[in-house]
């Protein structure tokens, strides 16, 4: 499939949306986010883009994993096959360990591997996803080059029970429900749930489909003090197991496989807030990312694994406002445990991080501005210093530009370091981008906006193969790149209709050999469309991506562009009973996300669900 004809299917479905606005609530534009500056603010008031996704957009997706709610413009995902397999997020073009995945803002970025495992989180636990993108180390450090992804789990803010099932297309099925009780003085709330699939083979050339199976729960606990103090406890905990193929680089036989999962957030937290917004809050935090296979490990163990442990430790002081300006500082400290075995290397290594921030937002008038300095103490590689700045002035048009930069950089994990190829030389991957942001706003009924960026990347890290005989090499930081592009965007809400469309052109290049970044398209567009009518919830996703690059042997693949179309209904029967639907990929696109490696082709889920308050 060309270009072009992406370009003139996704305008025809933009048109579509744009035909039928009417009028709009002005307040359904009006967000607040945390994510940005790690305290509420306006979405409209911050100068990177970001996007928000509501409990009502997750019931309607009837997503199997997180990552089927990550399909917006300047996102990319990667997959080793159908659902439940590897998955990598790739934010504006950056590396798939560029972005900070954090669960209640606890970071859930394994040590080992450095993406976070969104193929096994179950979206039926969210209540809320932040997504930031841009640099941000200066408040979460490291990995946070590309942008941050915030995922809220269900809170218990009222009493009532819920739960429901779906049913799909290979043999897929979902269970879930949860309990919430709240008072004035005390909230508390439960859930989880239970999933499984045949799934579908893992290569293009294989026949032999492969499941997973996904087992979570949830709690989260709340107690006012006073009404100024507040205690919380919150846990989140999946286990399953996915089935896999694996291909032997010699016969080129299909070996099934399997790997068993863990991941797990645990945290305390005590927080004092005043009216006036000043307060302070500590949070205390353990999680575990535990991976293991039925793979020959060729090491003292009989098969691969990968286990991270991480104990964390979150201080933020907000003064309250003074002639315009809003300080907080915060100091983060994280002791990290990594054990692995991997392609006949094993490592076991401690790692502690320090990390201080300190963040100032003013405001006076139609101006704003923002800047972030970090300091981060890591025990590996010594100290790194990070930024973020903004400025940013409001018109009386509606018209809203900002300007903003930040340094962000990602620390080298323990398999650079320790698994094959390690290398415990490396120095971190270093980022500097710059950013024009210019948002319009159309009366009161639409908003438009444009952001333009330039991210540097130096140092990145590769693996150099010494020996050609014997492949064998090392990691070192050998690349620099470059990723320049364009985003363009519309929102539009009222009582019946929410549309939010998205176009990307980018230029992801590595420098050195001035080729493009692997799996990544120079062009994206997303349109998600959804109107209530009457009983009927109705939707409709489109997301279509460029051609992109990948593995191959003499010389890169390249992967064909590809439109995807899912379409949703709900229907209310009774305040408390819906019954809902999810056509997959519609128009049964034949795509993939890596070579060789297969992806799902129409597919459907039907379900119900009960909510009772």
């Amino acid at each position: 499939m060309n270009t072009n004809k992406i370009s003139s299917r996704v305008a025809l479905c933009v048109a579509a949306a744009l035909a039928s606005s009417t009028v709009i609530a002005q307040d359904e534009l009006e967000e607040t986010i945390i994510t940005a500056t790690r305290t509420p603010v306006s979405v409209d008031s911050v100068g990177a883009p970001v996007i928000v996704l509501t409990r009502a957009d997750i019931e309607r997706s009837l997503a199997t994993d997180v990552s089927d709610l990550l399909q917006h413009a300047g996102l990319e995902i990667s997959r080793n096959g159908g659902p439940g397999q590897t998955t990598s997020l790739f934010t504006r073009g950056t590396e798939s360990n560029h972005t900070v995945v954090l669960i209640d803002g606890v970071r859930i970025n394994p040590g080992t591997i450095g993406g976070a495992a969104l193929q096994n989180l179950a979206p039926e636990s969210l209540e809320r996803i932040e997504i930031v993108k841009g640099p941000r180390s200066s408040l979460y450090g490291t990995d946070a080059i590309g942008g941050v992804v915030q995922l809220f789990t269900r809170n218990a803010s009222r009493s009532g029970v819920s739960g429901g099932a779906t049913f799909g297309s290979d043999a897929t099925q979902q269970f879930f429900g949860d309990a919430a009780y709240a008072t004035d003085k005390a909230k508390i709330g439960f859930g989880g749930g239970y999933s499984e699939s045949d799934g579908i083979p893992t290569y293009t050339e294989d026949t032999r489909d492969r499941g997973w199976r996904n087992t979570s729960a949830r709690l989260t606990g709340e107690i006012a003090v006073t009404d100024e103090v507040k205690l919380r406890a919150r846990g989140f905990h999946t286990v399953g197991r996915t089935e896999y193929t694996e291909r032997d680089f010699f016969t080129g036989d299909f070996l099934p496989r399997s790997s068993d999962f863990e991941n797990s957030v645990y945290s305390l937290e005590g927080e004092y807030r005043r009216a006036d917004g000043a307060g302070v809050r500590a949070t205390f935090s353990r999680t575990t990312d535990d991976i293991d296979q039925s793979q020959p490990g060729f090491g003292p163990a009989p098969y691969d694994r990968a286990r991270t442990r991480r104990g964390g430790v979150d201080f933020q002081a907000d003064f309250a406002r003074a002639g315009g300006h809003a300080f907080s500082v915060g100091l983060l400290h994280s002791d990290e445990s990594t054990r692995a075995q991997s392609f006949g290397t094993v490592f076991d290594e401690d790692t502690r991080v320090m990390q201080a921030f300190v963040q100032d937002q003013f405001e006076v008038g139609r101006f704003n501005t923002r800047l972030a300095l970090g300091g981060v103490d890591h025990e590996t590689f010594g100290a790194e210093l990070t930024w973020n700045a903004e400025v940013g002035v409001a018109f009386d048009t509606g018209t809203r530009v900002s300007l903003s930069g930040g340094r962000a950089f990602r620390a080298p994990d323990s398999t650079d370091r320790f698994g094959f190829g390690g290398n415990p030389d490396l120095d971190p991957e270093v980022s500097r981008q710059v950013e024009l942001d210019v948002r319009q706003k159309l009366g009161e009924n639409h908003q438009v906006s444009l952001a333009a960026f330039d991210n540097r990347i130096r140092d990145l890290i590769a693996y150099v193969v010494t020996d050609f005989v014997t492949f064998d090499g090392e990691n070192r930081n050998v690349d620099r790149a470059r990723i320049k592009g364009i985003e363009l965007g519309y929102r539009y809400a009222n009582e019946g209709w929410r549309v939010r469309a998205g176009l990307t052109f980018q230029d992801p290049r590595d420098e050195g050999l001035d080729e493009r970044l692997l799996r990544r398209s120079r062009e994206s567009a997303v349109v998600a469309l959804n109107r209530d009518v009457g009983k009927f919830d109705l939707g409709l996703d489109v997301a279509a991506f460029g051609n992109r690059k990948d593995f191959g042997f003499p010389v890169a693949a390249t992967l064909d562009s590809y439109v995807l179309v899912n379409a949703t209904a709900r229907y209310r029967i009774t305040d408390a009973l819906l019954v809902q639907g999810r056509l997959e990929n519609a128009l049964d696109e034949d795509y993939v996300f890596a070579q060789g490696y297969r992806t799902r082709g129409r597919a459907y889920t039907v379900g119900v669900r009960y909510s009772f308050e």
